[in-house]
């Protein structure tokens, strides 16, 4: 799902033509109306035949994309930019017919524009803008005279136009940034919660894995059993110079290892794939550790034990797994020798923080931290300030900003409360803190617990 989300945003755009041919017939139907009302019902006069014309071309485009596309066709960012910019022509030539600006119906130049916005990278919004800022201009200067009663003519004083200019200009370029700022935050946001979703499965297959091989266990335990009493059985019976007493003597010792195998897979404190168990916090520490310790940087564990509180036993859960995993890679990542991990109890909270002594956090990104595609990584480039959202399958935004975010969401998920901070004397702190029975309770910590 992850991966088709990505493809589908970058290969085949963000909006269907359906959208945008419905979006056309609306205004078809509305400017239709308005005309009909103004030159039938109220008699103004007005080019009635050039505003028809208009209309026209606009169906007639709608038409000619139906035969050549199917509705779900997903339109490219210069289709969609090329199809707004018409909507926003076809509206000028109605509004230059029609009275330029001094028509009430000029309000509509901001619908292409927000569209754009939501739909389309900062580039073509801007392009989409331009054009309407441009054709704003020319009709304000230029235009047919408003429908009016014939004998009678409606003159706006020439400030009041550009007012009426100015509050157009204004209300493109204040929308057109706001709704482009949101939908981008929005796309960002889905992306980087659907590879959450992702690195989350993956650590469910881990666990359901581990469960498995638990299962496995205690059904091939007797069978094996079996092979192995009747293996030996059949080893005391022969001869000591029969050429089966070899072949009977292979055949239960491999059984037996394979019974020594299994009983290990059994036991879910033994095994490394995964099983969703309860370990006294300082062995989860230190296999939770054990995957990123490298030659050059130590990672040190320290639990600071309570005198008067049992040690508590800490569920394997994948989001827990995962989330303080992807805290301890960046830590060790950064770092430049040593990164420390220290937790803690009482009778109220369960601590865990993540020390560095790297460069700590780049102050541009500090105040967006924990915020999607947002990463001071040496050698990755997160998503720039006009891109509208990721480009291509999930699976390949590997350090683009993700990974914090991915822990900040999980560990939330578990009942946590994340907190990052740069320390004074160089180095990054990230610290977890649990209310006493979330993650270390009778049950694994769910995620509707959590919320």
């Amino acid at each position: 799902m992850a991966r088709g989300f990505a493809q589908s945003v970058g290969a085949g755009g963000r909006v269907r033509l359906r959208t945008l041919s419905n979006l056309r017939w609306l205004a078809v139907a509305g400017q239709s109306a308005a005309l009909f009302l103004v030159y039938f019902a109220l008699g103004y006069p007005l080019p009635i035949l050039y505003c028809v014309i208009a209309i026209a071309i606009s169906a007639a485009l709608n038409v000619a994309l139906g035969l050549r596309y199917p509705p779900a066709h997903r339109l490219t960012n210069r289709e969609a930019t090329f199809y707004l910019a018409f909507d926003v022509l076809q509206l000028a030539a109605l509004l230059y017919l029609t009275g330029g600006i001094a028509n009430p119906f000029a309000l509509m130049f901001l619908a292409p524009v927000v569209i754009a916005a939501a739909t389309l990278n900062l580039g073509n919004v801007l392009i989409l803008a331009g054009i309407a800022f441009v054709s704003v201009s020319v009709i304000a200067v230029v235009h047919k005279p408003l429908p009016w009663p014939e004998g009678d003519a409606l003159l706006l004083p020439q400030l009041y136009q550009a007012g009426i200019w100015t509050a157009l200009v204004i209300g493109i370029g204040f929308t057109s940034v706001y709704a482009w700022r949101i939908a981008s935050e929005s796309s960002r946001m889905s992306a980087g919660l659907a590879a959450t979703q992702l690195a989350l499965s993956r650590e469910h297959r881990l666990a359901a894995l581990g469960a498995l091989a638990t299962a496995a266990a205690h059904e091939l335990g007797t069978p094996l059993g079996t092979i192995a009493v009747v293996a030996r059985e059949l080893e005391r019976s022969l001869p000591a110079n029969s050429t089966d007493a070899e072949d009977v003597k292979l055949l239960r010792e491999q059984a037996e290892r394979c019974r020594a195998i299994i009983a290990r897979l059994a036991n879910p404190e033994e095994t490394l794939l995964g099983a969703t168990a309860g370990l006294p916090l300082g062995p989860f520490l230190d296999d939770l550790v054990g995957a990123h310790r490298g030659e050059d940087i130590e990672i040190r564990v320290t639990v600071t034990p309570s005198t008067d509180i049992a040690v508590p036993q800490v569920w394997r859960a994948p989001e827990l797994l995962h989330g303080l995993g992807n805290i301890i890679e960046n830590a060790a990542d950064f770092a430049h020798s040593l990164v420390a991990v220290e937790a803690g109890w009482g009778e109220q909270f369960l601590h865990i923080s993540v020390t560095d002594d790297g460069p700590g956090f780049a102050p541009k990104i500090f105040s967006t931290l924990g915020e999607p595609y947002i990463t001071s990584r040496p050698g990755h480039n997160a998503l720039d300030e006009n891109d509208m959202g990721p480009q291509g399958p999930l699976d390949e935004h590997e350090g683009m900003g993700l990974g914090f975010f991915i822990a900040k969401i999980l560990l939330e998920q578990t009942g946590g409360v994340v907190k990052a901070e740069n320390l004074p004397g160089g180095g990054a702190r990230v610290s977890v803190r649990w209310a006493r029975g979330v993650i270390d309770g009778p049950q694994p910590p769910t995620q509707s617990e959590a919320g």
